[in-house]
């Protein structure tokens, strides 16, 4: 069981990713408030990813230098400022900057919370502290969207009150902190340049981290769509929730499993999963596509992230924040790149083959790598 730190650190994370998806609901409402299109609140939305690759790819020395305590606070005052800035001036150009800021904070989160939950701990299985680092931010990216939505089920609007019920909550999170165990605060370490690293073993979890959220991505991507062709719009934050959320339910029996085992399954989850999402949205069923979501989920949040987490710091040794950093840096290539590359490929063939395509290419990838982690098994160092 987690000290009583450990909760705390896992409140302050769950509200960090809460605050990613706050404004997700009504990104559409935004654009036609300022008289704009859905190009312009998708390159709001990328300005997530160009916050956060900086950071993972220069910061993961930073808690050394400053603390993880620290790190953490400051993540969690970013999301304050971006979440106030969205409720006090609601635009698209304002959605923008609060997107980079968050950003910034889940590259600060992504580089420093798996270290600093194990610190917190006792014992050295990694198991347990990362299915409190993966389950409290799983649950904030879905929870905050699904706030909203209610709001907005209640009355529309520009600045929903979930937006004030998140700056009461994050702004308790952050007086949690206050005198938070950190061993790495005192004394502060030279401040280094420290790039992301890679272990002997810890590429395949990557690249499977990669796969499983360049599917999340996609079904970001599709599902509003879907909703509005039905008129069912209102449900795009519930249905976030249940994309984003619903891998905690299977990350109890990700903990039970050897990382490598836990990963694997989710590779043979994850393209049958997305088989009928895919279906779904071409069919237009979305009992299918919310079903194939949840299934997704279990495969993206649960086994892939959660086994995928332990395994990269079971190899670490005394690099951890590194190679976290390493981690989350190819899942966020894997949430931006494929669905950008995926979106030109509809344009340029129809949704229909894109789609088509994506999945081909992720079943061929799922395989390959479920090999190479099978590869990892035999080697003599794990079956002594």
């Amino acid at each position: 069981m987690p000290s009583l730190s450990g909760l705390r650190l896992a409140l302050a994370l769950c509200l960090i990713t809460t605050a990613v998806n706050l404004q997700a609901p009504y990104y559409d409402a935004l654009a036609a408030h300022d008289g704009l299109g859905v190009t312009a609140t998708s390159i709001a939305f990328a300005c997530y990813v160009l916050g956060i690759l900086p950071v993972l790819i220069l910061g993961s020395g930073l808690p050394d230098r400053y603390g993880r305590r620290a790190m953490i606070a400051t993540a969690l005052g970013l999301c304050l400022v971006a979440t106030l800035l969205t409720w006090l001036a609601p635009g698209v150009v304002t959605l923008g900057i609060a997107r980079f800021l968050m950003g910034i904070a889940a590259a600060l989160t992504s580089a420093t919370a798996p270290a600093y939950m194990l610190a917190l701990f006792d014992g050295r299985d990694t198991r347990g502290p990362t299915a409190w680092v993966t389950a409290s931010t799983s649950l904030g990216f879905g929870l905050g969207a699904a706030l909203t939505s209610l709001c907005l089920v209640h009355e529309p609007s520009l600045a929903p009150p979930s937006l004030w019920w998140y700056l009461c909550a994050a702004s308790l999170a952050l007086l949690g902190l206050w005198r938070l165990e950190d061993a790495t605060s005192s004394p502060p370490a030279p401040m280094r340049l420290r790039m992301p690293t890679y272990p002997v073993g810890g590429v395949a979890f990557g690249v499977a981290i990669l796969l499983a959220w360049a599917t999340v991505g996609l079904v970001i991507a599709i599902l509003p769509g879907v909703l509005a062709r039905h008129g069912l719009s209102a449900w795009s934050g519930f249905a976030t929730l249940g994309i984003c959320s619903g891998g905690v339910l299977f990350q109890p029996l990700a903990r039970r499993l050897d990382p490598t085992i836990s990963v694997r399954l989710g590779l043979l989850i994850l393209p049958l999963a997305y088989a009928l999402i895919a279906w779904g949205a071409l069919d237009g069923r979305l009992s299918a596509v919310l079903l194939g979501a949840v299934g997704a989920s279990s495969a993206c949040y649960g086994f892939i992230y959660l086994g995928g987490l332990s395994g990269v710091l079971e190899e670490a040794g005394d690099q951890a924040a590194r190679a976290s950093a390493g981690f989350f840096l190819m899942a966020y290539l894997g949430f931006s790149v494929p669905v950008v590359v995926t979106g030109a490929l509809m344009e340029r063939i129809g949704q229909h083959h894109a789609l088509i395509a994506f999945g081909l290419a992720l079943l061929t990838a799922s395989l390959a790598v479920g090999g190479w982690l099978w590869q990892q098994d035999r080697r003599p160092e794990r079956l002594a």
